[in-house]
């Protein structure tokens, strides 16, 4: 999705940080972007996703990132190291599919089937998976499920490519290895009832990182920086300046 979805929480973290808001390449704005920086499924990667980031990102900075976009967040961390302070990953997994070694993870064929239904029938399809998100949740569900279906088509349609590509990272992508080197400070921000990524996944990071905190929100699906805005906004605080606002 685009960085619209993030809109109600941004205008609050704008009071105290200054943002660097990003749609991945063929998403909302990144749609117009040059040819150089165009999807595909074969070159979009986490790994290329996290250099473009690199080539414009500042000397210094704190990255966040949901779901997918996690992924992105702790391979942009492993990359620049000395740049990246500090994560948060929201509803994150370091592996979305289910293998043997690794029961936190949906079946492979649920997402294929996910990826031909977004090609019959994009818009129907990504109705139905907005309510997915945010189902599980408490008394917050219904603001958040308007919220995100409003942001939604707000800036049109991603590529076809940009949404291949990203099923396909989704289908493919490991970072259990890769996560055990990440050494910054990392908070965890997760949906106690979230179906899409296993709330055990985010207590696995929990144990991997050693210097990693975790909030487990009850009654709270995928999306929980719209079903728990506050929490999430002085949980962001406190993660950029722990000296001022308590850790």
């Amino acid at each position: 999705m685009h960085s619209g979805m993030w809109r109600d929480v941004s205008n609050h973290l704008a009071q105290h940080f200054r943002l660097h808001l990003v749609d991945l390449p063929g998403h909302g704005f990144s749609r117009h972007s040059s040819p150089a920086h165009a999807p595909s499924s074969q070159s979009a990667t986490l790994e290329s996703m996290a250099e473009m980031l690199a080539d414009v990102l500042p000397a210094s900075f704190v990255v966040c990132g949901w779901s997918l976009g996690g992924q992105v967040a702790i391979e942009l961390a492993l990359r620049e190291p000395l740049r990246v302070r500090k994560l948060a990953l929201i509803s994150t997994t370091p592996c979305f599919v289910r293998h043997n070694d690794w029961q936190w993870g949906m079946e492979a064929a649920t997402l294929q089937l996910f990826t031909e239904n977004l090609k019959r029938d994009y818009s129907v399809t990504m109705k139905r998976f907005l309510t997915l998100q945010i189902s599980g949740g408490g008394s917050g569900t219904a603001s958040a499920l308007v919220q995100l279906r409003k942001s939604l088509f707000e800036r049109g349609k991603p590529d076809d490519a940009a949404l291949e590509a990203g099923l396909q990272i989704l289908l493919s992508s490991d970072l259990r290895d890769k996560i055990r080197n990440i050494r910054q400070p990392v908070l965890l921000f997760q949906g106690e009832n979230d179906v899409i990524t296993h709330p055990d996944a985010a207590r696995w990071m929990n144990q991997q990182l050693k210097n990693s905190e975790l909030i487990m929100l009850p009654g709270c699906g995928h999306a929980p920086f719209l079903s728990y805005p506050d929490r999430f906004v002085t949980a962001m605080l406190r993660l950029a300046h722990p000296l001022t606002y308590g850790h």
